[in-house]
């Protein structure tokens, strides 16, 4: 329990400190890299402690909401590690943690645009994990969750790239 609590914590200090650096001090970035903290993420969200999943997304939303440097944002969203958290099985039985989920999806198709759309649309594959995700969310009972994804769609909408709009129109669920 004490672990829990600890990991929870310096998972927030994280986010923290990521956004301080991203404004006053780019080593802050440097060391996140360096250290691949993604992976490192991913691997805490595997260990299926339902708080410490909550903090990693919460984390992870705040992130994505408040970098504003393009190269930490890019390294975000890049290595398929936010498609494998948006694919990742969770205990979705847990509210807290299916809003925060449904805040990190649309936080993510806010940063969703030509340059990418790369990032989460793959083509060859023709898997769109970020959107299809969103999908089984979409008729949710809690209206925050299901005015998240369909804000998500939206954003996935307005985004001018053909290759992901053909397989919009192929995938049956749109």
């Amino acid at each position: 329990e004490q672990q829990v609590a600890t990991c929870v914590e310096n998972l927030r200090s994280l986010s923290e400190l990521m956004i301080y650096g991203d404004k006053h001090n780019e080593q802050f970035f440097e060391f996140f890299c360096e250290k691949n903290m993604l992976t490192l993420l991913m691997n805490i969200i595997r260990e299926n402690n339902l708080l410490v999943q909550v903090q990693v997304i919460q984390s992870m939303s705040i992130l994505v909401q408040n970098m504003t440097n393009e190269t930490a944002v890019y390294y975000l969203l890049s290595n398929n590690h936010i498609n494998d958290i948006i694919r990742y099985g969770f205990d979705f039985s847990c509210e807290e943690l299916q809003d925060w989920f449904a805040s990190f999806l649309k936080a993510l198709s806010l940063r969703l645009n030509t340059k990418t759309v790369q990032f989460f649309f793959n083509q060859p594959r023709a898997t769109f994990p970020l959107y299809t995700r969103a999908l089984d969310f979409v008729n949710h009972q809690e209206p925050m969750v299901r005015i998240a994804m369909r804000t998500l769609t939206l954003n996935v909408y307005r985004v001018q790239d053909d290759a992901m709009r053909a397989f919009l129109l192929r995938d049956a669920r749109c």
